[in-house]
């Protein structure tokens, strides 16, 4: 969902725009680069950069030599060009990135939340208003202009023309109040996970494919011909609402897989049954893994069982789907340690697929979504956002 801002820009030639739009994608370059992959003579080369420098858009960074000994100017995006800044509210932290629009990290922080938050709520609104503060007291003048401030929230997230209320997005709000005149990006959390694990991660190069994320709550991400899949009412991916359990005699119930295959239900089953004579029980999902990990046979048992569950859950969504790529990532799926297991139910179960664990770990969320938040920015810089 996006909320506009109101700044008006300049207008720019289809030229300039394919210029900033190669300098955002691909860093600094000269114009001879430039120029060769966009298929730009020099005239019109030297005419965008120029049209590009007067908004202070890119800015030359000193000259290069090139391969027959030639020296050319090195350009690169411009600090009135501006910045990003982009927000992942999850369950457990909140992870801020400032960036500018080519992917330079100005600023970051992380902060826990008091526990685990299991539903977006007023609390993860206010830590959400503290770190949003603190890195707009941050920002220097050299970072040019806020030109937009992406949020990752643990719900499903629908236009201002659907059911905001059934969403519960908005509670995003309850604490927090965007600064004024900045457009405001809200995206599904695991939905951005699997943006930057299409652009940055273990999803490199393929255009369809799911992310499947296994934490404190689970869900995914399903990418289908290079397109984002969200569903009409912000639910697609929600795979924490696959009717679980089926048995003689028990009912399904709404929410009930993400609760068994949640860690904190995971952690629960553990305790409950874990040996005395094995000393303590472990605490969290990082303690039973460090555990598994060092060869105790209980841990490894408790595990390899979790990954068993996994696979079926993701079998499933490969069933449904038929993805050709599963990436696994969150808190727990993101464990190299389970990823065999899970192989091999997914390979039982259901047709040909392969699974890989997420290269981007706990900051595959703030990347996806700084990465939809520049695209946004610079669809209202380029004038393409309608």
């Amino acid at each position: 969902m996006l909320i506009h801002g109101s700044r008006q820009l300049p207008a720019l030639t289809g030229s300039a725009k394919a210029v900033l739009r190669r300098l955002v994608a691909e860093g600094p370059s000269t114009r001879p680069q430039i120029g060769s992959a966009l298929g730009l003579s020099r005239p019109t080369m030297s005419a965008a950069i120029a049209e590009l420098e007067r908004p202070g858009y890119v800015e030359g960074m000193g000259a290069v030599q090139g391969p027959l000994g030639r020296s050319a100017v090195q350009y690169r995006v411009g600090r009135k060009a501006g910045h990003v800044m982009a927000v992942d509210a999850g369950s457990t932290h909140v992870r801020l990135r400032v960036s500018t629009f080519d992917g330079r990290l100005l600023h970051s922080r992380v902060c826990s939340l008091p526990g685990s938050q299991f539903s977006l709520n007023e609390e993860i609104s206010r830590v959400v208003a503290q770190e949003v503060a603190a890195a707009l007291a941050e920002a220097r003048e050299d970072w040019g202009p806020l030109r937009a401030l992406g949020i990752a929230v643990p719900t499903r997230v629908v236009g201002p023309d659907g059911d905001v209320a059934g969403t519960h997005q908005n509670l995003i709000f309850s604490a927090f109040s965007p600064p004024d005149g900045v457009d405001v990006l809200l995206v599904n959390n695991v939905n951005c996970a699997a943006v930057a694990e299409q652009h940055f991660g273990a999803a490199r190069g393929h255009d369809t494919f799911a992310y499947v994320q296994i934490g404190l709550k689970i869900g995914m991400g399903l990418m289908l011909g290079g397109q984002l899949i969200s569903g009409k009412t912000g639910s697609a991916g929600e795979i924490g609402h696959i009717s679980f359990p089926f048995a003689p005699g028990i009912a399904p119930e709404p929410g009930a897989v993400e609760r068994y295959l949640g860690t904190e239900s995971l952690i629960a089953r553990v305790q409950e049954t874990w040996p005395r004579e094995e000393g303590p029980a472990p605490a969290n999902t990082s303690e039973l893994l460090a555990m598994a990990e060092k060869g105790n046979p209980v841990a490894k048992e408790h595990v390899e069982r979790h990954a068993a569950d996994i696979g079926a859950l993701v079998a499933t969504c490969v069933s449904v789907v038929d993805p050709g790529l599963v990436v696994l990532g969150g808190g727990l799926g993101a464990s190299p340690l389970l990823l065999p297991k899970v192989r091999e139910v997914v390979d039982l179960l259901t047709y040909p697929v392969e699974v890989r664990t997420t290269l981007l770990g706990v900051d595959a969320t703030v990347l996806g979504i700084e990465k939809l938040a520049v695209e946004r920015a610079m669809g209202r810089l380029l004038g393409d956002d309608g």
